[in-house]
């Protein structure tokens, strides 16, 4: 199996806020991608034709348009986690679930970081062999692909990056169904104070506990 570390790290880089050190960086990140021939030719061709015009861009412009589409809404979120526990309590201990994994490896996160954002599990699976990067990313497939979904209902280019990280994983991008954004003051309802604590997930001292991103299904989500 060909080697994509750096197309793990270049993309993780794409999926970044697109400051004024990124705009520098762009136009290397996708000549590594390139370079290391991970993905198909025509997919490279796309990373290009992103950059390309987000570099004749308005920088300000380009700016508000990432936060809108990665800030504004669950449906095109990064941070995984948004699309399996939402705001159930469920989602701390599989925040620390996550972070330990990192650890084990050798990867530590900055303060500022979640380890459930998709730039973070690219570089987590950066640091694994290809065929282990590859599973890995498998298991959240389903969940690249509801953002790949709602990236394309908008019609915007970064669909074309989370559709590099699923050909990455061996998958196929495709459109499928997803969860529509709520109204904005529904997603800013306060949760019920101490409604319950649970360590459910979490792993006891000296014990490694595996991680696994699972479908959550309508009614979850409901509840969430």
């Amino acid at each position: 199996m060909k080697d994509m570390k750096y197309s793990l790290r270049a993309l993780a880089r794409l999926l970044s806020y697109p400051d004024a050190q990124w705009r520098e960086q762009a136009s290397a990140l996708v000549d590594a991608i390139g370079s290391e021939s991970a993905l198909p030719a025509a997919r490279v061709a796309e990373l290009r034709t992103l950059v390309s015009a987000m570099l004749r861009g308005d920088p300000m412009e380009i700016e508000s348009r990432y936060v809108e589409t990665f800030d504004r809404g669950r449906a095109t979120s990064l941070h995984l986690f948004e699309h399996v526990h939402g705001d159930s309590r469920d989602r701390g201990p599989a925040m620390i679930d996550l972070v330990q994994t990192y650890e084990k490896t050798g990867l530590y996160l900055s303060a500022d970081e979640l380890p459930d954002h998709l730039g973070a599990v690219l570089e987590f699976a950066s640091t694994q062999p290809a065929t282990l990067a590859k599973t890995f990313l498998g298991e959240v497939a389903h969940i690249l692909n509801a953002i790949f979904s709602a990236l394309l209902k908008r019609e915007s280019p970064y669909a074309s990056v989370v559709a590099a990280v699923l050909e990455l994983a061996g998958q196929k991008a495709k459109a499928v169904p997803f969860a529509a954004d709520e109204p904005m003051d529904d997603a800013w309802v306060e949760p019920e104070a101490f409604n319950g604590c649970s360590s459910r997930g979490q792993s006891r001292p000296g014990q490694t506990q595996p991680v696994h991103i699972v479908r959550r299904n309508p009614a979850q989500q409901r509840a969430a």
